[in-house]
This record gives C-alpha cells, structure tokens and sequence, in this order.
C-alpha cells in the first residue's frame, strides 16, 4: 500500500527508491557508506613507476584492494587500496580492514558527485592509524 500512495507499480521499485533515498542522507550527512566487497577480482592499477599491471584482489566498485604495496603486489603483509576508474593508488595500510574503511569514507565523496581527492587529511588519518 505504501508503494501504491507513492505512485509505484510495485514494491520493488518504491524499496529501491527508498534504498537510494537512505544512502544520499548518509552521505550528505558524512557517514561512511557500506561497500559489498568481493574476492578473486582483478583490476588493474598504475604503481609508482608508472607500470600499469594486473593484480588480484577484492574489488567493490569503484575501490580495489591488492596485497603489496604501490610498488607492486608481493607477499608483504601490507594491502594497498586502489581507484579502479583511474587506477591510481589512493593509501597503503597494514590491514584490508583499514581499506574497507578509507574506501568507505572516500565512497561517501564519490556520491555527492566530487572528483576523488589528492591524498589530504583523511588518507593521513588512515595512514597514522594503520601505522
């Protein structure tokens, strides 16, 4: 019945509504989105030689996340978090969870429409905290 007072044909199409609704408050408000990450992806990243390689790793669009460092994938135990549209490397932390969560702070900029930004005051926090 909600769906229907609200001109929608089905309830489907008013939840999602809904959904979309939800998460532009949250972002607007500056709250963390939460991101539905996936294993075995690959993407591919420019390091800092400017090679542009494919890696394997957990992808949640627009963010990756690689083990190894912006010198390349390796067996160091540090994950590196990647945006896939430009495939720049946006902060190297100890754990994926810390990446999680930079890319869900950084995700809530990408929705309100601003252009990601050059490493500032929340990649540092992340990069002070993982340390």
């Amino acid at each position: 019945m909600a769906a229907e007072s609200e001109g929608h044909r089905s309830a489907g199409t008013w939840l999602a509504a809904a959904a979309d609704a939800y998460l532009k408050v949250r972002a607007r408000a500056g709250l963390p989105l939460p991101l539905a990450w996936h294993r075995n992806g690959r993407f591919r990243v420019i390091l800092m030689d400017g090679a542009d390689v494919e890696v394997r790793g957990v992808v949640s669009p627009p963010f990756g996340i690689f083990q190894g460092t912006a010198e390349g994938p390796d067996g160091n135990p540090r994950r590196t978090l990647v945006h896939l549209p430009t495939r720049r490397v946006v902060a190297t932390l100890r754990t994926s969870a810390q990446c999680r969560a930079l890319a869900a702070e950084l995700a809530v900029v990408l929705i309100r429409g601003d252009p990601l930004p050059t490493p500032g005051a929340v990649v540092e926090r992340h990069e002070r905290e993982a340390k």
